[in-house]
């Protein structure tokens, strides 16, 4: 398949890669012929560095061109701007704004929820060391980093904040971080995320939100976890629906509080998402 004039990738190989693979290679592609690398930004920038996308634009790459620079090319947004030193790292070969850097392009540029997702988790990739343990104070002094970033720039400046007092590294899927902005849409705001539940033999369970005015717990069940090989972690797609089954019996059980699961298909609209709550009695106060 071609996926640049020039360069192509082997068809089977593409149609399995995901978004965020492909995004990386089409900023490859696009490098390979360049006679100057581009520097990637923004959500081609996340991609190239582990971080999800959420719907952004997939099929053109995005770079940073110094204000000068004329033209334009096929498949490219080009965003004027200028990288000041420590802005640009390398990462398997591209040139790329940083980590620091991208989550404030980002956060200027993008939809509340695209930004709060690529967010979330660059804190994670960072901040989080294990079940249970997030460097809060790390956290914290890299938000006061890309707040420092974004106020080089002229605009963007209120939306980026308020993403970054909303982003929380202990999301730990996508669906997570879009979960949490529908429950505060609805009016939730007494919310805990990855809150300890103590396990049968010594064990801790770690539930993904406490609903504190509703006495409840909250999870999001991303089918994908039933069936990627690196989550299932040696076990079939069976035994780990039985073993998830028997861990939400005990919390329910041992803690006496309701309980409700919820997908995808639940997180369209905060509507969606509330009348899937109020099935299992759980409503905002």
């Amino acid at each position: 398949m071609r996926i640049r004039p020039g360069v192509f990738v082997r068809g089977d190989a593409w149609r399995a890669a995901k978004p965020e693979a492909r995004a990386v290679a089409r900023a490859a592609a696009l490098t390979a012929v360049s006679g100057v690398p581009p520097i990637v930004s923004h959500e081609t920038a996340g991609a190239a560095h582990g971080l999800p996308l959420y719907r952004a634009d997939r099929e053109r790459i995005h770079v940073i061109v110094s204000t000068e620079r004329p033209g334009a090319a096929r498949g490219v947004i080009r965003h004027r701007g200028e990288l000041s030193q420590g802005d640009v790292v390398e990462i398997d070969g591209l040139h790329v704004t940083s980590l620091v850097r991208t989550v404030a392009d980002v956060a200027r540029t993008a939809t509340f929820e695209q930004a709060v997702t690529i967010a979330d988790a660059a804190l994670r990739k960072q901040f989080v060391t294990g079940p249970g343990s997030y460097d809060i104070r790390g956290a914290e002094e890299f938000r006061e980093r890309v707040i420092a970033v974004v106020g080089r720039s002229a605009h963007g400046q209120r939306r980026a904040r308020r993403v970054l007092e909303f982003a929380d590294g202990r999301a730990q899927l996508p669906g997570e971080s879009i979960s949490r902005i529908r429950l505060r849409e609805l009016g939730f705001r007494l919310l805990d995320l990855q809150v300890p539940v103590p396990g049968p033999r010594g064990n801790t369970y770690y539930v993904d939100f406490e609903l504190g005015e509703a006495v409840a717990f909250g999870e999001f069940d991303g089918a994908i976890k039933y069936v990627d090989g690196r989550l299932l972690d040696g076990r079939t797609s069976a035994q780990a629906l039985d073993e998830e089954k028997q861990r939400e019996d005990w919390i329910r059980g041992t803690t006496q509080r309701r309980y409700a699961r919820w997908g995808w298909p639940h997180l369209a609209s905060a509507s969606d998402l509330g009348s899937r709550l109020a099935a299992f009695g759980i409503h905002p106060r």
